[in-house]
């Protein structure tokens, strides 16, 4: 990668295929906060930071097809979660990189691109996922699609685990330990309330 890799063309694809089950097998997405659903919400921070999006979703196609955006489901069977969601949007695209993100990330960083293309760069990386300073949160990456072959064979394989799978790659992760809050993700009705008091930053 060159030091400006993070300029390319990033294809970003929202994860919409969850069963929700914390939330009484809702679509997670389309659950309101602050009066839009949550997809809206990671749309409105993702857009101005890819050159596309697309929407990995197994379900409500009607719905998020609203939103203007091409609609993917995964391409091998069996609901194989989050990487199986990054393979769909690798095969989608064909090159250059792809950024995942779950639906229930409302508060994103307006620089995320930014600082995980530079750190992909600094550390010659392959794939580049997040820290807010006390966890890391593996289901928000980005990656180059020249690793698609490698990981369909580690779902073959039968394997589902994303940090398992970053041992096999060049990984790196990027700080954003100034922007902890970026990070929240909504899987409960109580996380739901407590995003309401969030106030977002990045």
């Amino acid at each position: 990668m060159t030091s400006a890799a993070y300029q390319q063309k990033i294809t970003g694809v929202i994860l919409a295929g969850g069963g929700g089950r914390r939330m009484g097998g809702r679509d997670k997405g389309l659950i309101p906060l602050r009066g839009r659903p949550l997809i809206a919400h990671v749309i409105e921070r993702l857009r101005p930071q890819c050159e596309t999006l697309l929407i990995n979703c197994q379900r409500s196609h009607q719905q998020y097809a609203e939103y203007g955006f091409p609609l993917i489901g995964d391409s091998l069977p069996g609901g194989l979660g989050p990487l199986a969601g990054l393979l769909a949007g690798m095969e989608q695209v064909g090159s250059g990189y792809v950024l995942i993100a779950p639906c229930d990330t409302p508060f994103l960083p307006h620089d995320l691109v930014t600082r995980m293309g530079q750190m992909l760069a600094q550390q010659n990386a392959q794939v580049c996922s997040v820290s807010d300073g006390e966890r890391s949160h593996p289901v928000i990456m980005l990656a180059d699609c020249g690793l698609k072959s490698d990981l369909r064979d580690y779902l073959l394989a039968g394997e589902r685990r994303v940090q398992h799978w970053f041992r096999s790659q060049r990984h790196c992760l990027a700080d954003f330990s100034d922007q902890a809050n970026a990070f929240i993700n909504i899987n409960t009705p109580e996380q739901l309330d407590d995003a309401t008091q969030v106030t977002p930053g990045g």
